[in-house]
């Protein structure tokens, strides 16, 4: 098993990404560059975060139309998970892969914090190892992460169980006060139809062993990889 690290210019948190996988879940991972047209060899993908492109006209609008993103879609396509963080979700909202829109936080300034997150669903390759309704602790650093869809997408979102993540305080209630960008519905994550493509703009890479101040996070990398090998 080999996942890809998906690499653009203004990329950051792909090393980050690429020690989880390697050192501390234990499996084969690599970083590719974002001119690599063929990804067949890999059972699954990462967008990490950072400034791909430094956000020029929208943050992940220049990386969704790079030429790796017909092959991250060729991916999704054929039911290999694709993790988007943070930059990666914007890349993924941008490229369609995902529903929504990543717009500049409700107070426009860069967050960098600890964030809580209850989780909503079980029924994905990421959040496989969770309890649904567990509270978990996942720091963000975004200025764009206000996500925004339109009401008939909110709602089928909810139909089918599609947030994976919803920002709330340690007891697990979501509030206006703990919604650090002013996401709708105090939406984190987002999951596609099909279930094994999912965005979010906290960092799980950045909670991922007990140093770090919590190791929630690594749970969502474990679930990726779990799935890959029941597939």
């Amino acid at each position: 098993m080999t996942i890809a690290i998906i690499q653009f210019g203004g990329s950051n948190c792909d090393l980050d990404v690429l020690h989880v996988l390697k050192d501390v879940v234990g499996v084969d991972a690599e970083l590719v560059w974002y001119k690599e047209h063929d990804l067949d060899r890999f059972e699954g993908a990462v967008i990490p975060g950072g400034f791909s492109y430094g956000d020029y006209l929208r943050a992940g609008a220049i990386a969704s139309r790079t030429p790796i993103m017909d092959s991250v879609k060729k991916m999704a396509d054929e039911g290999k998970p694709v993790m988007g963080i943070c930059n990666g979700f914007q890349i993924l909202t941008e490229s369609g892969l995902l529903n929504g829109a990543l717009a500049t936080n409700m107070y426009p300034k860069f967050r960098c914090e600890g964030t809580y997150l209850r989780v909503e669903t079980t029924d994905s390759p990421f959040t496989s190892a969770f309890k649904e309704g567990e509270v978990i602790r996942v720091p963000i650093a975004h200025m764009e992460g206000n996500f925004y869809a339109d009401e008939k997408t909110l709602s089928n979102m909810e139909d089918e169980k599609l947030v994976a993540f919803r920002y709330v305080d340690k007891d697990g209630h979501v509030t206006d006060e703990v919604n650090p960008n002013g996401s709708q519905e105090n939406i984190a994550g987002i999951l596609n139809g099909k279930r094994n493509v999912m965005g979010l703009m906290p960092h799980p890479e950045r909670a991922s062993e007990s140093i770090l101040g919590s190791d929630d996070g690594v749970r969502m990398f474990q679930s990726m990889v779990e799935y890959i090998n029941n597939r």
